[in-house]
C-alpha cells in the first residue's frame, strides 16, 4: 500500500512542475509575439533585430550555466573540439533567428503548431547522421501531424494580418522561415544526441559552450550588420521593450530548470504530455491577448496535430538503454530542450 505523504509529495512535486513549465513557457511565448509583432512608442515602432534577442538569451543562459558548473564543482574544460560545439551553436542561432523572424509574417498560433512537425526533419537528420530506423506507426503520425499543420497554415482567417506584409507574400515568407527553422532545429536535436552518444559530456557543459559560441557569434553577426547599435538605441528609447527582453531572457533560462527538474523527476512521457498541452494553451492564450481569429479549418487542423501527438505521447514504449544509468538517459533526453531554446 502507497504511503499517503509520499503521494502528497509525489503531487505538490507534479504541481510545482506543470506550473512551472505552462508558466514559463507561456509568458515566453507571448512576450516573443509582443516584442516582434507588437509597435512601441507613440510612433508605433517596430522591433526588427532578431539577433539582437538570440545575444541577449544566450548570454543569460551561458551565465547560469557556468554558474552551475561552478557551483557543483564540476569541470569548466572543453569535452569535445571547441568546432563541434561551435557548430552546434550555429545551427541553434539560425533556428532562433527564423523562429524570431517567422513571427513578422506568420501569427504565433501559426508558428506554434507549424514546431509541432518538428519530428519530420529529426526523422530525416536521425536517418542521415545516425543511421536510426523508425517504425511504420512513427511515420504515420508525422503525416497526420504534417497534414494539420498544412491545413492550419494554409487557411488562416482572413482578419489575421501581419504588420510587415499583407496577403500571401506573408505567408510565403513566413512559412519559408518555419521551414527553415524545422529543418535548423531537426539538425541540433540529432548532433546533439550524436555528441552525447559519443563522448562522456555533462548537459551542462555543452549548454555553456554552444550558448558561449552564440554569443560571440550573434555578438559578431550584429556588429558585422551594423544592427548592434541600432538595437541598443531601440531599447534605450523604450524601456518597456528592454523590460520585456530582459524577462523573456529570464523566462527562456528558468524554464530549462523546470523542465530538466520535469525530466528527472517524472520521465520524458510526462515531460512531452505535459508540453503538448502547453503548445495548446500557448495558441489559446494568443488568440485571446492577440485576437487573432482561427477559420473552422484551421480548428480541423489543430485537432488532427493535437490528437496526433497525444496518441504519440501515450503510445510511446521507448526502453531505456541499460548501459546508462537513469538519470543520464533523462539528460540525453532533455539535451536538445536545455540548449537555450524553448520550445
Amino acid at each position: 500500500m502507497t504511503d499517503p505523504p509520499l503521494i502528497k509529495n509525489n503531487i505538490w512535486k507534479c504541481v510545482f512542475a506543470v506550473s512551472g513549465i505552462m508558466v514559463t513557457l507561456v509568458v515566453y511565448g507571448v512576450l516573443q509575439e509582443k516584442i516582434m509583432r507588437v509597435p512601441y512608442g507613440e510612433n508605433k515602432e517596430f522591433f526588427k533585430h532578431s539577433l539582437f534577442l538570440v545575444f541577449c538569451n544566450r548570454i543569460m543562459t551561458s551565465a547560469v550555466s557556468a554558474g552551475f558548473l561552478v557551483g557543483s564543482k564540476k569541470t569548466l574544460d572543453p569535452v569535445v573540439p571547441i568546432y563541434k560545439y561551435c557548430l552546434i551553436s550555429v545551427s541553434n542561432i539560425l533556428t532562433t533567428t527564423c523562429q524570431y523572424e517567422a513571427l513578422k509574417y506568420v501569427s504565433f498560433p501559426v508558428q506554434t503548431l507549424a514546431k509541432c512537425a518538428k519530428m519530420i526533419p529529426v526523422m530525416v537528420w536521425s536517418t542521415l547522421i545516425m543511421q536510426k530506423r523508425y517504425r511504420g506507426r512513427d511515420y504515420l503520425i508525422a503525416v497526420l501531424v504534417t497534414i494539420g499543420c498544412s491545413v492550419f497554415v494554409l487557411y488562416p482567417a482572413a482578419a489575421d494580418i501581419s504588420p510587415y506584409n499583407r496577403g500571401r507574400e506573408s505567408t510565403v515568407w513566413g512559412v519559408s522561415l518555419m521551414i527553415g527553422y524545422l529543418g535548423f532545429d531537426g539538425f541540433t536535436s540529432t548532433f546533439q544526441d550524436k555528441l552525447f552518444k559519443g563522448y562522456d559530456m555533462e548537459i551542462h557543459n555543452q549548454i555553456f559552450y554552444t550558448t558561449l559560441c552564440s554569443c560571440i557569434l550573434s555578438l559578431s553577426g550584429l556588429v558585422l550588420q551594423g544592427h548592434l547599435l541600432l538595437a541598443a538605441e531601440f531599447v534605450s528609447r523604450h524601456n518597456d521593450c528592454l523590460y520585456d527582453i530582459i524577462l523573456l531572457s529570464t523566462v527562456a533560462t528558468a524554464s530549462q530548470f523546470f523542465i530538466s527538474y520535469t525530466i528527472r523527476t517524472f520521465g520524458a512521457l510526462t515531460f512531452a504530455t505535459i508540453m503538448i498541452t502547453r503548445q495548446l494553451v500557448s495558441i489559446m492564450l494568443s488568440c485571446l491577448w492577440f485576437a487573432h481569429p482561427l477559420s473552422w479549418e484551421q480548428w480541423i487542423g489543430a485537432a488532427i496535430v493535437f490528437s496526433a501527438l497525444y496518441a504519440k505521447s501515450f503510445l510511446r514504449s521507448k526502453p531505456l538503454e541499460p548501459s546508462l544509468p537513469v538519470h543520464e538517459q533523462s539528460e540525453r533526453e532533455s539535451a536538445s530542450i536545455l540548449n537555450g531554446n524553448p520550445r
